[in-house]
């Protein structure tokens, strides 16, 4: 489990001068007002604000935000108000988590609604500080990476939420790395053998490919060092729901049976 500590030394790693006395204040609250409470891991409730707090040190956030995130669930899920909030952290950090409850009690009757561009407006709309985003996308980061421990009907729903809002909009903010994540998870609850078939096949030729792009690399590094250019040339690999996009554009039914017949 993540610990204070972590949180605190990630932040003064990029930030050397930042003022963490709200950070740990904001923990204190947190792990005072979530007393008692388990997640249905088994582990204290306390856990998944740090993880969220954690994700957020990340992405190189605020105090402010990451205080924040430390906070996010406390209205929602404890005895805690809004007003108490106020006093003790301050409007700005009281706003992000006003606005981070306001998104999470937002409910689709239908993936029609959920799919449809104006309900991603609406979250940004209502996300009078765009760290409501940040904090928001952090809190169902790492509830997407606890999901297991839901049950299986309610796996489907997060996922297909996830992938529907979530996803796109971490791509909308520019934080790849998380959109990619979100739709990696989604892809194993929902579609679970194909994930898992994608997994199998890219483990296979992971040694080809790094072979591959070795060759390339130095082929262009050379060709480029002959105009008098110096460069670095990274690759990387596609994640397991690109490749599935892609399997799903040419012929999804086919793609499942050759992955069966290669995963067997």
């Amino acid at each position: 489990m993540i610990r204070l500590n972590d949180i605190t030394s990630q932040v003064l790693r990029y930030h050397p001068k930042a003022d963490i006395e709200l950070i740990e204040k904001a923990y204190v609250y947190s792990a005072k007002v979530h007393q008692g409470q388990i997640r249905l891991s088994g582990e204290p409730y306390l856990s998944h604000p740090l993880e969220a707090a954690y994700i957020l040190t990340q992405l190189k956030m605020d105090v402010v935000c990451i205080a924040a995130g430390l906070l996010h669930d406390v209205v929602e899920d404890t005895h805690a108000d809004l007003d108490e909030i106020t006093v003790l952290f301050g409007e700005e950090t009281a706003n992000i988590v006003d606005g981070v409850t306001k998104i999470s009690k937002i409910h689709f009757k239908s993936s029609k609604q959920r799919q449809a561009e104006n309900v991603r407006k609406m979250i940004l709309a209502m996300s009078t500080d765009i760290r409501v985003i940040f904090v928001k996308l952090a809190d169902r980061l790492h509830n997407m990476r606890t999901l297991g421990f839901q049950p299986e009907e309610k796996q489907r729903s997060i996922a297909t939420e996830t992938l529907d809002i979530y996803a796109p909009l971490a791509g909308r903010m520019g934080i790849n790395w998380i959109k990619s994540s979100l739709e990696d998870l989604c892809l194993f609850y929902l579609e679970p053998e194909i994930y898992a078939g994608i997994k199998d096949l890219t483990a296979r030729r992971q040694n080809e490919m790094g072979e591959f792009l070795k060759s390339v690399q130095a082929v262009l590094i050379e060709e480029l060092a002959k105009v008098n250019i110096s460069a670095t040339i990274k690759g990387r690999q596609k994640h397991f729901y690109s490749i599935y996009q892609k399997m799903v554009d040419q012929d999804l039914k086919w793609v499942r049976c050759t992955i069966s017949w290669l995963s067997g």
